[in-house]
């Protein structure tokens, strides 16, 4: 066997004697920046469109941001991804998101390079550079960079925030969640084990609490070392929620509507030279499936409504801002404010997922599974009164994601520039003081690639040697002169099917409907020098151009690692064979334990039947308490003992259903929920106690998609609660008696389960090759 023995004393450049006396000491040198080097801050908004902010043409008031645009610089033709996990990707890494490993959201798995969501070793962050560098780095708020299988306390942790340059860590690791009860916030590496959030609780004040918590703790021990804070918020993604004092400043904002909301934004941006004059506004989204009808053609009740869903987006832009301003005070306080990089824009561009007519129950707006039956209802009707608040998952209509994005087509996910154009504002006062004359706007194309390098650049950084190359290219010398030319002269992008090259001013484009082939008759051509919002199709006059781009899309594609290109295969439902079946075992739950996380619980129900057994001794008729819960206000079910007798709530997607199970004697008892799933999509429950049938529900639509989005709870049911009057009335309604296990049975998939599906159908199609 081959052993090392390290010499204590090598390279030791003191001299080591056998006393004190006889020895000379040394001290090794520490890494520490270059005198004088900025803090830098960037701050990720999620789903903000174009238009969202004051310097941007927004009529909501944002005076923080309207600070930093006085004294800083607009990249009014910015670009970045058209969905959060890849364009985060690409800031924090440099390089096209799908070298990377995002082709995707981090919520796939389908056994290919480009959707493997792990940021490989030889890819260092942003963070990992500069804390190489010396500086302190922090990151609060949204991750969405671990794949969500990968996203409970059991795992290697390879890919969270602390693994990849972070010195500490406070937030949410996936995608979305609620502001008022988060689903699982994990500080560095750590869920936290909540049982309820104090009174007046808001996700976006806590996240920035925490960050301005770093900083000042920061200083107290070193007053030179520089930071890096990566603060991203969840807001303003779906569900849209927002406080009521937030709310209440935004009262009557929109009862003119989107169209008269999109010609005042558009009207400012003219004025704000963010477009060359003659730009055109386009008509209102028309395509197939994206389309938004008039304000005017809407009813009273409708506008009503519509209008307090901006209201309350309103309210979550209104409420970032404000916290920037504590956070920028801070700085303030502490004289560090004119030496910090302070960079504010979007993780992508508005969006349409709230449908034409938005919804009071996201998680069941949001399914997408070709088998819904003709009774599914994506809008769980609400008072209007709750719409914003904890007892309501909401998204606009469209309409309003449409007017976000003025002046540009489309939304979120698609390639168009209403996915990819967003906001940018960077300021540094001592480092990009404005000359004089300089309105700070630039037009020149930048990408989201080119944050990386451009920040390293700012501070004075260099990445270190022997790593994968950038895709990006530094921006500081359009930061100072409005003169200078783009650095990024061209660029792919991809996202589920949806294509676009860009080149010197030229942009090449698709809307691809899924299932349908990839050609070349799907591509649009647009010159964005006369025509910045690509209204005019020219590729019937540029033949050669389309040939030209096309053929780069495709080069650009296979030196990426773009494909495969999603079809109709659905094979995005696909996951880790191994890994599914390991996830899929039955479970047993000690009382006292963690919460489950959301994904690892969604395994043991989504598609299938599945039984819950609870072991447990009710003491008397005084003992009382949820003895298992799985779910939120988006959906969810609860079994509990109240005033004697066994109950099961089911919330299904708003729409709270209850069922008698009937006494609950004193003594040693098993209870048990039987979940069978029967045909469209729905399952039919019984109670048992002790293996008799007390009580059933149902049938009742199945929680599928993001639901249940919280997960697993024993003897309690923690933050959001699956049934709001149960929760008035006890909290969080721990149970009194003594629950010794909760055991989850799954059973087999339903025949509609989609990687059931998926592979029935490779399995039919290998047999017929």
């Amino acid at each position: 066997m081959s052993t090392t023995r390290r010499d204590p004393y090598e390279g030791f450049p003191g001299t080591v004697g056998r006393t004190f006396r006889e020895s000379v000491p040394a001290w090794p040198d520490r890494t520490r920046p270059r005198e004088g080097a900025p803090n830098i801050v960037v701050v990720l908004v999620d789903d903000l469109g174009y238009s969202d902010i004051g310097p941007f043409g927004s009529e909501i008031p944002t005076p923080t941001l309207d600070r930093l645009a006085a004294d800083g610089v607009r990249l009014a033709n910015y670009h970045t991804m058209p969905l959060c996990s890849p364009a985060r990707a690409a800031l924090l890494t440099g390089l096209n998101p799908h070298r990377v490993g995002y082709s995707f959201v981090a919520n796939a798995d389908p056994g290919f390079p480009g959707y493997g969501m792990e940021i490989a070793p030889s890819i260092p962050t942003l963070a990992e550079t500069l804390r190489g560098a010396g500086y302190a780095t922090y990151a609060v708020g949204k991750w969405h960079l671990t794949r969500d299988s990968a996203s409970n306390a059991a795992d290697d942790r390879s890919n969270w925030p602390l693994q990849k340059g972070f010195d500490q860590y406070y937030g949410v690791l996936e995608g979305l969640t609620s502001l008022f009860h988060p689903h699982q916030l994990v500080r560095d590496n750590t869920p936290l084990d909540i049982d309820e959030f104090p009174d007046g609780y808001y996700y976006t004040d806590d996240i920035t609490d925490q960050a301005i918590s770093s900083i000042k703790a920061l200083r107290a021990h070193d007053a030179d070392k520089p930071f890096f804070l990566y603060l991203a918020h969840n807001a303003v993604h779906g569900p849209l929620q927002a406080k009521p004092e937030d709310l209440a400043r935004h009262r009557g904002r929109y009862d003119d509507g989107w169209d008269e909301l999109r010609r005042e934004r558009f009207a400012r941006q003219l004025a704000a030279g963010h477009f060359p004059p003659g730009t055109r506004l386009p008509g209102r989204n028309h395509e197939s499936g994206h389309e938004v009808g008039p304000w005017d053609e809407l009813t009273d009740a409708q506008r009503k409504l519509y209008a307090r869903y901006m209201e309350v987006y309103a309210a979550m832009v209104d409420n970032v801002d404000r916290n920037l301003g504590r956070l920028l005070d801070t700085l303030d306080a502490l004289g560090e404010l004119d030496n910090t990089v302070v960079l504010f824009t979007s993780d992508n561009g508005g969006t349409g997922e709230g449908g034409p007519e938005g919804t009071r129950s996201y998680f069941s707006r949001f399914v997408h599974h070709p088998g819904l039956p003709e009774d599914w209802n994506p809008d769980v009707e609400r008072e209007i009164e709750l719409i914003g608040g904890p007892q309501s998952l909401v998204h606009y209509p469209r309409g309003w994601g449409m007017a976000s994005n003025t002046p540009f087509r489309l939304y979120k996910g698609q390639t168009y520039a209403g996915g990819v154009r967003v906001p940018f504002v960077l300021s540094w006062p001592a480092g990009l003081p404005r000359a004089q004359g300089d309105s700070g706007v630039r037009q020149q194309y930048q990408y989201v690639t080119d944050i990386l390098p451009t920040l390293l650049e700012l501070a004075g950084v260099r990445r270190p040697d022997g790593v994968e190359e950038l895709d990006g290219t530094s921006f500081a010398p359009v930061l100072r002169s409005a003169d200078a030319d783009s650095t990024h002269g061209e660029q792919y992008c991809e996202m589920t099917g949806n294509r676009s090259y860009y080149r010197e001013g030229w942009k090449l484009v698709t809307l691809h409907r899924p299932g349908t082939p990839y050609d070349d008759g799907e591509w649009a051509l647009h010159d964005l020098r006369t025509d910045p919002t690509e209204i005019d199709d020219v590729a019937a006059d540029h033949p050669e151009i389309v040939k030209e781009l096309s053929d780069a899309w495709e080069d650009a594609a296979w030196r990426n690692g773009v494909f495969p290109l999603a079809d109709g295969s659905g094979a995005l439902a696909l996951r880790d064979p191994a890994e599914s079946e390991r996830l899929r075992r039955p479970l047993t739950l000690l009382a006292g334990t963690p919460e489950l996380e959301r994904y690892r619980s969604s395994r043991l129900i989504s598609f299938r039947s599945f039984d819950v057994v609870a072991d447990l001794t009710a003491h008397g008729a005084d003992d009382a308490g949820v003895l298992v819960s799985h779910g939120d206000q988006g959906g969810g079910y609860s079994v509990y003992v109240e005033d004697g007798r066994l109950r099961l709530a089911y919330n299904e997607y708003g729409v709270l259903h209850e069922a008698d199970g009937g006494p609950l004697t004193p003594g040693a008892h098993t209870v048990t929920l039987e979940a069978s799933a029967v045909a469209d999509l729905t399952w039919e429950f019984r109670l048992l106690v002790d293996g008799t049938e007390t009580g059933r529900l149902g049938p009742v639509h199945q929680l599928i998609g993001m639901a249940p989005f919280q997960g697993i709870s024993v003897g309690i049911d923690r933050k959001s609660p699956v049934s709001w009057p149960l929760y008035e009335r006890h909290g969080t309604f721990r149970y009194t008696g003594a629950l010794r296990s909760v055991t989850y049975l799954p059973g087999p998939p339903a025949p509609y389960d989609p990687e059931t599906v998926v592979r029935a159908l490779q399995e039919a199609a290998a047999a017929f090759e």
